[in-house]
């Protein structure tokens, strides 16, 4: 039996396996559409339909664009896109023990992976959502530039959040099968809460409910790329908030790889 890894070496256990990590990642990501005629167009078509819907609910049907200081749907896609990956990326997580049980059951194999796995499989759309949103933004004048760097930046913090989520929810999944649904009914109330389809400082006039809401760090990363793409701030100009993401952040992934490796034991059994 593997020792059990604390958060470093869990990440360092990674970094050394990143081969493996890279080549599951690509084969789960392609199993995912096997069998279908459009292939990877699915993975396009949804996210596409979703972003068309709520800009026509929103600008066209209920005018709320019009109080939008940038073109909104520019403003919409630049918050959607990291949630899209967040919500993919932390379903995905959340059944990775159990779509892959089969390796799960092998002693010799590092389970440790196939969290980062289906996050990183998550990935490869959001990169291709992220050029569509900086070419969206050129294409109303807002031209990349070095803010836009700042994209990976944020990237990186939907990877370590979203991993760190997944380390706690795939193991609890194994013995607790409705988790999945929970969370996907928690992604139904977060879109509308983090928030991405309208402005937190525009809706709410109280100070303290506006910190509360910002407590989320979801909306940190919606928010960076905002100021990524549009309103060109560093990420180091709200140095409160930073700290305070990486503070949750680090604190989720800590718990998440703690829970995981203290019931790993049992996870054969279970499953």
């Amino acid at each position: 039996m593997n020792k059990p890894k604390n958060a470093i070496s869990m990440t360092v256990d990674l970094y050394q396996n990143r081969s493996l990590v890279r080549n599951f990642s690509k084969n789960d990501f392609k199993t995912k559409f096997a069998g279908s005629y459009l292939g990877i167009v699915w993975a396009f078509v949804q996210p596409v339909v979703t972003i068309l819907v709520y800009w026509f609910v929103f600008e066209i049907g209920l005018k709320a664009g019009r109080d939008c200081q940038y073109p909104f749907i520019v403003w919409l896609t630049a918050g959607l896109v990291p949630w899209f990956f967040f919500s993919e990326a932390w379903n995905s997580g959340t059944n990775a023990l159990i779509e892959y049980s089969y390796l799960v059951k092998k002693v010799v194999f590092k389970i440790n992976i196939l969290p980062f796995v289906k996050v990183l499989s998550s990935l490869f759309v959001h990169l291709i959502f992220v050029c569509i949103a900086i070419v969206l933004s050129w294409g109303y004048g807002y031209t990349p530039d070095l803010y836009s760097l700042q994209l990976l930046y944020y990237i990186f913090c939907s990877i370590v959040l979203t991993l760190g989520l997944s380390y706690l929810t795939s193991a609890v999944a194994v013995f607790f099968r409705d988790l999945k649904q929970i969370i996907n009914i928690l992604l139904q109330v977060g879109v509308w809460m983090t928030p991405i389809m309208w402005n937190l400082n525009d809706m709410i006039q109280s100070t303290a409910i506006v910190r509360i809401f910002k407590l989320n760090p979801v909306y940190y990363i919606v928010d960076g790329f905002r100021n990524a793409l549009l309103d060109k701030i560093w990420f180091w100009e709200k140095p409160v908030w930073t700290l305070g993401f990486w503070a949750i952040t680090l604190f989720v992934f800590w718990f998440g790889v703690k829970i995981f490796e203290k019931v790993r034991v049992y996870f054969a059994d279970v499953l």
